[in-house]
């Protein structure tokens, strides 16, 4: 049974989708508010957030940049705001998934299932990751490079594993967009040249001077180690 916390103001949806979720096999609990929903996201430590943008006392977005700061647990904004800037802009600051109202509680449900099964992974085929010095553990979410850790945020954390499980392969904007943004590809491919410069800082490196994320104009980009060796 999954422990799902609602973050939603609007007591016509809350209450229904509660009841439906909970048919549906969850344990929900509900906040109306940002703050108690913060409060209850780091008291109780759901298994995952379902969060509305348009709460009373706090943006949800903010709340979102709140949570990322001190748990990692899985979001999926849930709104009615569906300008592709604000998907793409929620999605940068960590949630896991973006639901559009009005949905049903069977697309919720659907969602939730899929990103629990996606941060849950299993050990046995997510193994650790090597790439020249870069060691990714997918299971702690952690990060060394050359044995020094590597702060990542979320989004970056997600970017490089997707990169390193491809090593001496050229993955496209698109597949990145899809894979590791969950968004269509199409006007927001900026966000991922963005992250890759953060992440080249990150990892002691520039576009102009790689040593593991190396540009291919016009295709996508490569992780490789220095001098090919893996």
């Amino acid at each position: 049974m999954a422990r799902l916390l609602l973050i939603e103001d609007d007591l016509t949806i809350r209450t229904p989708l509660l009841r439906a979720l909970r048919e549906r096999g969850h344990a929900v609990a509900a906040a109306s508010t940002a703050l108690d929903g913060l409060r209850d996201a780091l008291d109780d430590r759901p298994d995952l957030v379902v969060l509305d943008l348009g709460l009373p006392d706090l943006d949800g977005g903010e709340l979102l940049r709140m949570l990322r700061a001190v748990s990692p647990v899985p979001v999926i904004v849930a709104t009615a705001r569906d300008d592709e800037a604000e998907i793409v802009r929620m999605l940068d600051a960590g949630a896991d998934d973006y639901l559009v109202k009005p949905f049903t509680a069977a697309q919720l449900d659907a969602r939730a299932r899929a990103v629990l099964r996606r941060s849950a992974g299993d050990p046995a085929t997510d193994p650790v990751l090597v790439v020249g010095g870069l060691r990714i553990d997918p299971r702690a979410r952690q990060v060394t490079l050359d044995g020094a850790p590597v702060e990542l945020t979320p989004r970056e954390f997600d970017l490089l594993h997707h990169l390193a499980g491809r090593p001496g392969q050229v993955v496209t904007k698109r597949e990145l967009l899809t894979e590791v943004w969950r968004i269509p590809y199409g006007g927001a491919d900026k966000t991922v040249d963005v992250h890759l410069s953060w992440l080249r800082r990150k990892l002691g490196e520039s576009a102009q001077d790689p040593r593991y994320l190396h540009t291919v104009r016009g295709v996508g980009v490569r992780l490789d180690a220095p001098g090919g060796v893996r």
